[in-house]
């Protein structure tokens, strides 16, 4: 059974599993400038600005902790999805899809009305979830070096 649960980015599971998302992520970077790695700031990913997941398996012996995932208010009611990772392991199991509607969902409650992302054309995988979850492709939002797509999507699309 796979459940989500509320850590602070400063936690040492969720800085774990940010540490190990940044690490592939370097190993895996295409652009010859590297891969620019920034833990966030705490505050940025807590109540009433945000919030940050953590996506674990109870069911197996002593519990799994495989992703994470965090959103955040750019202000108004626009969020941001960020680190949205499963660790290889767990990919292909529909948990990255489950962590990215779990965001959308607390960051309603939070007042969001569209949510923001972006993402390197070579996280293809990554890509096609967001397309097909309802993300359409816009202008840079933002002046994220990693990043060569950005997405869009509004509440209740």
């Amino acid at each position: 059974m796979f459940s989500c649960r509320e850590l602070s980015v400063i936690d040492p599971i969720a800085h774990q599993l940010l540490a190990e998302y940044f690490s592939f992520r370097s190993a895996t970077f295409p652009m010859t400038d590297g891969y620019h790695a920034r833990f966030p700031p705490p505050e940025q990913f807590e109540h009433p600005n945000g919030v940050f997941l953590v996506v674990d398996d109870r069911d197996t012996q002593g519990g799994a902790d495989i992703g994470c995932g965090g959103v955040r208010s750019l202000g108004g009611s626009r969020f941001e999805i960020k680190h949205l990772w499963i660790r290889p392991a767990w990919q292909g199991r529909g948990l990255g899809r489950a962590l990215l509607n779990e965001l959308e969902k607390r960051a309603i409650a939070l007042g969001a009305t569209e949510f923001v992302l972006d993402t390197n054309a070579s996280l293809e995988t990554a890509g096609h979830l967001y397309k097909s979850s309802g993300y359409s492709e816009i202008e840079a939002f933002n002046d994220n070096p990693n990043a060569t797509h950005w997405y869009l999507k509004r509440a209740g699309n």
